[in-house]
């Protein structure tokens, strides 16, 4: 009895290490709070949880792993396993996936932006330079165009935009440049306390951030239809990590990230579809550049950036036309299925 007894024990012990050793935590890095730019990542989190029955989870932490500028050399070390950064913070390290980046790109809509994003981040080349820094490009974080927030009189035309303090970082930068703004790159967890000591005047967001960081708090006045592009931010995993995964957490991760973007989509609209009140709230004036604005604003920057983007790449020995070709294309598609 005692030798059953004993190696029933055994037995249940040996089945409670191989349960604890098969579960999966995961250390996520975000930046700032929860808010419609990390709805992804939390849905990611839930459906690996009921998937696994629990064993495989995020911990997902706002800025207690990394500043955001860092998530990058953060994965590539295996500081954390799942990160979120954006290209614009550091264009040197992706170069390739700053053509999502470029002005004037003619994105409609998030559907589109997701689109578009995903192609790229399935290019060879892309995923090869990703790779550099032990990066498996997972899914987008799909933002509106972005549009100014400012104080004082309204810039309305272009005019204005001489000598403009804006915090706008990547292409978006470049573009406001060409029509005599100064662009800053101080992070978005930086953008409120830029705005609020005059270090900018105006904050480039889409309309999520411009609430999580408290930039439409200081705002007299909004551009609703600006729209010169938008920034692109990935979700990345440690490549270590990812090919360290059991087939079943592999399977469940994989699977999960169409489920996380459409609940991301469906979150990101209900935000939208509140704007307006949201800035009457604020009693926010929404400016509208007119057309002819607009026009001038996207010969200036639009086709002249990217050519110089596309022969910055090339120079580099990057296929910089094969991915801004691959953009439009899938671009049109895109709009076509719409």
């Amino acid at each position: 009895m005692n030798k059953m007894f004993t190696g029933a024990v055994a037995a249940a012990l040996s089945v409670a290490f191989v349960s604890e050793a098969a579960a999966t935590e995961w250390n996520v890095s975000v930046w700032g709070k929860r808010r419609a730019f990390t709805e992804h990542v939390e849905k990611l989190g839930e459906l690996l949880a009921e998937k696994t029955g629990g064993d495989f989870t995020l911990n997902i932490s706002y800025g207690g792993l990394s500043k955001n500028r860092e998530n990058l050399d953060g994965i590539s070390i295996g500081a954390f396993e799942m990160a979120q950064f954006c290209a614009g913070y550091h264009p040197d390290k992706n170069r390739l996936i700053t053509v999502l980046e470029l002005p004037f790109l003619g994105v409609e809509d998030l559907k589109q932006e997701v689109a578009v994003s995903h192609a790229v981040y399935a290019h060879p080349a892309v995923q090869d330079e990703m790779s550099q820094w032990n990066a498996k490009l997972l899914m987008t974080s799909p933002m509106p165009q972005y549009n100014l927030v400012g104080t004082g009189e309204p810039r309305d035309e272009l005019a204005k935009f001489e000598g403009m303090r804006v915090r706008a970082t990547g292409g978006l930068g470049k573009a406001f440049e060409t029509v005599g703004a100064v662009p800053t790159s101080v992070t978005a967890t930086e953008a409120y306390q830029a705005m609020e000591s005059g270090v900018v005047d105006t904050v480039a967001f889409a309309q999520h951030a411009h609430l999580a960081y408290g930039t439409i708090n200081q705002a007299d006045w909004w551009t609703a239809n600006l729209n010169p592009g938008t920034v692109n931010c990935p979700v990345v995993v440690n490549i270590d990590a990812y090919e360290s995964l059991s087939d079943e957490h592999r399977a469940a991760l994989d699977s999960s990230v169409d489920e996380a973007i459409d609940h991301y989509l469906a979150n990101y609209g209900e935000l939208l579809k509140k704007w307006d009140a949201i800035l009457a709230e604020k009693n926010v004036q929404k400016v509208m550049l007119s057309d002819d604005e607009l026009a001038k604003f996207r010969a200036t920057a639009a086709a002249p950036i990217a050519s110089a983007w596309v022969e910055s790449m090339t120079a580099q020995g990057l296929p910089g036309q094969e991915l801004y070709d691959l953009v439009l294309q899938k671009l049109a598609e895109a709009k076509g299925g719409s």
